[in-house]
């Protein structure tokens, strides 16, 4: 169910969002970012970890799949899962087990649907055809 459309016109605009929703998270939420490349998806986990002092320690898990962040509420864990084949290598890490102890951000999240719980957050990052800084953020409840 869509609740919220967001018109980012800057990446600030898209960290000041990031920020807003990051002050509502609590242990295992779920947000699954989706969206071409280069659409915000990164900057917004950029906004996420700034609402708890933690901008300077971001780094794309393209390659590790995962990144753990310690925040003074819960154990933020970053997903890249571009580069997994399916979801199965989604489960061999143990991917399932994040989900209760903490809060799971996972960019490309759509690629293994599968594997998350009944309720998340899901965010579809679009760019605007005619202006390449804007990007409309979709926000659903699934």
């Amino acid at each position: 169910m869509l609740k919220k459309t967001f018109t980012s016109h800057c990446a600030q605009d898209t960290l000041d969002f990031a920020k807003k929703l990051a002050s509502f998270l609590k242990k295992k939420d779920i947000i699954i970012l989706t969206g071409d490349l280069g659409s915000g998806k990164t900057k917004f986990v950029e906004g996420l970890l700034s609402y708890f002092g933690l901008e300077d320690c971001i780094s794309s898990p393209t390659f590790t799949i995962v990144n753990e962040y310690d925040t003074p509420n819960f154990p933020l864990f970053h997903f890249d899962v571009y580069r997994l084949s399916d979801v199965s290598e989604f489960y061999e890490i143990g991917g399932e087990e994040y989900f209760e102890n903490g809060v799971c951000v996972i960019e490309w999240g759509e690629l293994i649907e599968d594997a998350l719980p009944d309720h998340y957050i899901k965010i579809c990052f679009e760019k605007d055809k005619n202006d390449e800084n804007i990007r409309i953020l979709k926000v659903f409840e699934v």
